[in-house]
């Protein structure tokens, strides 16, 4: 086995390094995960596959937390889509969907650093106990701290956008 994993634990990891890259590439790109870009489409659907996937992966016993992560993910994708896709959420629409998309993308990098922090690198990892370690859960804390700045930022751009629009608008009447 590769670093310890199952061939379905393989695939797993090379579709969430996959969305992670396309993550990372429209956030970069275009400031927000969307499904209105190839990145964000490339991003939405190998999240899918990675929750999916997930749930045939018991390492560490039966159903766990990472399970229920997966889950909790597929809901917060759902609600980001639907908040893109419709005015579900009226005004704050486009806001719910920006936030929501940034937020699985957190949710990716909480087992993506767990992994890789008791796997690597071989033969001594950085941390030997997933659940015990304030390192680890340092690192966590502090990329959610990530997640929520740039989801202010996000939503601060959507905002100027929304105002420039809205003047625009009015210019063009006037």
């Amino acid at each position: 086995m590769f670093y310890g994993l199952t061939p379905l634990g393989i695939v797993h990891t090379v579709i969430s390094l996959v969305a992670v890259v396309a993550g990372l590439v429209a956030l970069v790109r275009y400031k927000e995960i969307a499904l209105a870009t190839r990145a964000g489409r490339v991003y939405v659907i190998a999240t899918v596959l990675t929750c999916l996937t997930g749930f045939g992966i018991f390492q560490h016993g039966g159903f766990g937390a990472p399970h229920a992560l997966g889950i909790v993910t597929l809901v917060v994708l759902g609600t980001a889509t639907v908040a893109e896709r419709s005015q579900a959420f009226g005004k704050l629409s486009a806001y719910v969907a920006v936030v929501c998309y940034s937020l699985t993308f957190f949710f990716h990098m909480i087992p993506g650093v767990t992994e890789t922090a008791t796997r690597l690198p071989l033969g001594a990892p950085l941390v030997a106990d997933r659940d015990a370690s304030p390192g680890l859960q340092g690192t966590i804390g502090a990329l959610f701290i990530v997640f929520l700045i740039g989801a202010a930022l996000q939503v601060l751009r959507l905002r100027a956008s929304r105002q420039r629009d809205a003047l625009d608008g009015l210019r063009t009447m006037g």
